[in-house]
């Protein structure tokens, strides 16, 4: 009956309200005006021959999450397409430009019952992958109605969007029901997505577990290792504003007992490496380097700012030991997982809300360095660079934990097969 009201509301609501609104979104450039059509349900493209795997999410970040599934599913099924939907241009261009051959990206359908019919009509999807907490009613429920197997994949339910759901929990049901399967990302998520009215929950593990390898540019990578040398090397990564000054505080007094120490930093915003090159000469008396600005990396540099965007992987394959930031301040933390698969001992500091369930998986099998404040921090990268033996230890667990939860993959495929096949 909700589903039959909202469509009623939406086709009276469009001419009057939500079509003026699209076209703000056109004149500010939110809108892929060249692409336009597809976002009302007449797309250009004809679907391909065989099996369509249809995946669908909102932002950049769920979208490349999905990379990885579907690398899978094409090498499990090598006649079938996948088809990514997406409501941004960013992520529209982000796909175009990773997604392999067999696949290809197109503009989800605005949430009008006319639209979205036409899209399925078109594209005749064999299976639909969710994976966004946005819930359409009009695409669900047509989605539903055609009986297209639906599953919500790496679902997650935070505790804000709980509570908001518990309190219409009417409609919540309604729209959870559409969906064949839930994969709740944790335990947590799968609970939540249960009580809420999932009638058919599961979780396999979080996907962005399962992430590809960062890229690697071997020749940038040996020319770094060259000019690096046998010094002792550790790298400071995703750092936010205020934590690369913490650190840079003790670095003079953590060069006294490690000598000839290095210390590269990779911000999270590479356009703040120019302010903080700035911040550790003029304040710190440090040796600093500025990758962006071609400075070269002599013997005498103390810090080394790789403030590019792209070359991650670079620096996560060179250096044995990583300090991942946005955790020294009340951030949340960021991505510890990529440096674990490329075998490194990683620390984090105690600001790690971001990454609860991993985190507590993590430790565990103690596979993660969790420290209380920089002092900590410091201590611990001397204990670690004067003792080899330690550090390989701490690489290795690190490493096998992150092979181990990559195995997710695996579970949500064979489950994907259940009904694809």
């Amino acid at each position: 009956m909700l589903m039959k009201l909202y469509n009623m509301l939406i086709r009276f609501l469009y001419p009057l309200a939500i079509s003026r609104y699209i076209e703000k979104r056109k004149k500010i450039g939110k809108e892929d005006v060249k692409r336009f059509n597809e976002r009302i349900g007449r797309p250009t493209l004809q679907r391909p021959e065989g099996k369509l795997i249809w995946m669908h999410g909102a932002s950049v970040g769920e979208s490349i999450s999905m990379l990885p599934l579907i690398e899978r599913l094409l090498q499990t099924y090598p006649d079938a397409h996948i088809m990514v939907t997406t409501g941004t241009t960013t992520s529209a261009e982000v796909m175009s430009k990773r997604l392999p051959e067999r696949a290809f990206h197109q503009y989800l359908p605005i949430d009008h019952p006319v639209f979205v019919t036409r899209f399925i009509k078109h594209w005749q999807p064999d299976i639909a992958l969710w994976f966004e907490s946005e819930f359409w009613p009009a695409l669900l429920s047509t989605i539903k109605r055609k009986n297209i197997p639906l599953i919500l994949v790496n679902g997650r339910i935070s505790n804000k969007s709980f509570k908001r759901w518990q309190q219409f929990e009417f409609v919540i049901k309604e729209l959870l029901d559409c969906f064949t399967l839930c994969l709740g990302q944790s335990e947590e998520d799968t609970y939540r997505l249960r009580v809420l009215g999932a009638k058919n929950t599961l979780c396999l593990g979080n996907l962005k577990y399962a992430g590809l390898p960062l890229p690697v540019d071997e020749n940038v990578k040996n020319e770094i290792a060259t000019l690096i040398g046998g010094r002792p090397a550790w790298l400071v990564s995703s750092t936010h504003d205020d934590e690369e000054y913490k650190i840079g505080r003790f670095l003079k007094e953590l060069g006294q007992k490690v000598p000839n120490l290095l210390t590269f930093i990779a911000p999270r915003h590479p356009q703040r490496g120019q302010e903080i090159k700035e911040k550790l000469e003029k304040e710190l008396g440090l040796q600093v380097a500025l990758r962006s600005k071609g400075e070269k990396l002599t013997p005498k540099t103390e810090v080394y700012i790789a403030d590019t965007i792209g070359e991650m992987g670079i620096w996560y394959n060179l250096f044995p030991l990583v300090f991942v930031g946005g955790s020294l301040i009340p951030h949340g933390g960021q991505n510890f997982m990529e440096p674990s698969r490329c075998r490194d001992a990683v620390i984090v500091g105690p600001h790690m809300h971001n990454f609860t369930d991993a985190m507590n998986r993590a430790k565990k099998v103690d596979a993660i360095i969790q420290v209380n404040d920089v002092l900590d921090l410091m201590d611990m990268v001397q204990n670690l660079l004067t003792n080899p033996e330690l550090l390989e230890a701490k690489r290795s667990l690190a490493y096998n934990w992150a092979n181990s939860e990559a195995k997710v993959l695996d579970g949500i495929v064979e489950k994907i097969r259940e009904y694809l096949d």
